[in-house]
């Protein structure tokens, strides 16, 4: 009888177990696989507030719903394997899924929720903050008992300069496959007005420039601006050819071919802090003044 009771209480638990059952894959920077069944919903468990982004082709074929870190998925009809995009909103940081989603036969089961997790050895945040050092307990503010003030504990300062992860976060987001994008802790796109008037950017050189986008980082902003040579010889760029209050800039390419030649395009990644590049601009009145001592024509 106890043999019996024990073995009833083992097929319980196991029972139990499999019905809570999720399937756990880890992040590696390689494409996670996700089987669907029509007509049955799956969840996905990725702890995270994430974007999701999928083909047009896709639209009435699968429903995604997201929310508390979850994913909904419903596969209306087979679908042919597709390619995700699932997006941090806060890092930036980009994860890959490939669905697939077959007709399933009658009475098949549903299948079990799948948990996504960082990997083991998850590469290093670029821009992170460091970690501070370790010290012994004591209080941030107010006095020792002999009377001496004690300091607040200095910031924790990141292990990249902040100017230095903006730029590198801006071109990756430009040029390099998102996949690839390293994802920055804090970091957040900011809303600029793509008709900005940037004549007085680069006034002595016959170039049009264009704003791209902008991004945001702690006290400091990139801003990236196309620039495109309208003339006909080839021109070095410098940075002390710029004209406003920036902290740094950083070409991508260091020159422009003529135009229409195929290197006549480049990006400038300009950082400026407390202030956006509007703010950071030179009046356009001031942009029609030639540094030689003539007034340009404009």
């Amino acid at each position: 009888m106890k043999r019996s009771l024990q073995s009833a209480c083992a097929l319980l638990a196991a029972w139990a177990v499999c019905a809570d059952a999720v399937e756990i894959q880890r992040w590696e920077r390689i494409p996670l696989a996700l089987p669907l069944v029509v007509g049955q919903e799956r969840i996905v468990f990725v702890d995270q507030n994430v974007r999701v982004g999928m083909p047009r082709a896709l639209e009435g074929k699968l429903r995604v719903q997201s929310t508390g870190g979850a994913l909904y998925l419903l596969a209306n009809e087979p679908i042919e394997p597709t390619r995700l995009q699932l997006q941090n909103m806060t890092s930036g940081e980009i994860m890959l899924v490939d669905i697939a989603a077959t007709s399933g036969q009658a009475n098949q089961p549903a299948l079990e929720p799948l948990k996504i997790v960082a990997g083991e050895h998850p590469a290093g945040r670029y821009g992170q903050q460091a970690s501070a050092p370790k010290q012994a307990a004591r209080p941030t503010t107010g006095a020792t008992e002999d009377g001496e003030q004690l300091e607040e504990p200095p910031a924790a300062r990141r292990e990249t300069p902040v100017p230095v992860a903006l730029t590198r976060y801006a071109a990756q987001m430009l040029y390099a496959p998102l996949r690839t994008v390293e994802p920055v802790e804090g970091i957040g796109q900011v809303n600029i007005d793509r008709r900005l008037d940037l004549s007085t950017l680069l006034p002595t050189l016959p170039v049009e420039a264009s704003v791209l986008g902008a991004w945001r980082l702690d006290d400091y902003w990139v801003t990236a601006v196309k620039l495109r040579n309208t003339g006909a010889q080839q021109l070095i760029l410098d940075p002390r050819d710029l004209m406003g209050n920036f902290v740094a800039a950083t070409f991508q390419h260091p020159y422009l071919g003529a135009q229409g030649d195929a290197s006549d395009t480049t990006t400038v990644y300009l950082i400026t802090q407390g202030r956006g590049l509007a703010e950071s601009l030179l009046p356009a009145a001031v942009g029609q003044i030639d540094p030689k001592g003539d007034r340009r024509e404009r």
